[in-house]
């Protein structure tokens, strides 16, 4: 089993969240990938108070540009995502978690978000759900 996540100390928080280069809204794109397997879970945006709860809990928390407000992946599905790593592109614009991922990432209910592809030159669903939505979130789909 892995180590647990040990939240770094305030001043290096602060130092990478002052090295992030958020958009002109103060979002910045945040990548989900399984820290196990390398498996690409999802796309997310993050503002500063996202970045900031997620480094200090060690738990994935993104911000909702349909709701406006944080989201903290796994409050209403029980869909958790634990950090492992987060770490910040060469350009500052762009930040990967390195998680581990408690159920499925996608509200769909399946493992990842990036389902569809081209296959035998049609447009194809390649992953099935895993979980039914309307029990993760209660009918509300997510």
């Amino acid at each position: 089993m892995a180590e647990p996540y040990a939240p770094p100390p305030p001043a290096a928080r602060e130092a990478l969240i002052a090295a992030i280069r958020f958009d002109e809204r103060g979002l910045v794109p945040a990548v989900a990938q399984d820290a196990g397997s390398g498996e690409v879970l999802m796309l997310a945006w993050m503002n500063r108070e996202a970045v900031a709860e997620t480094l200090a809990t060690g738990r994935a928390c993104y911000f909702s540009r349909r709701r406006g407000a944080l989201w903290r992946k796994g409050e209403t599905s029980g869909q958790v995502q634990t950090l492992v790593d987060l770490r910040l592109d060469c350009d500052g614009d762009t930040v990967l978690l390195l998680v581990r991922q408690h159920g499925v990432a996608c509200h769909t209910g399946r493992r990842s978000c990036f389902f569809t592809a081209i296959r035998d030159g049609a447009v194809a669903t390649i992953l099935a759900p895993e979980a039914d939505p309307g029990a993760l979130y209660g009918g509300r789909g997510g």
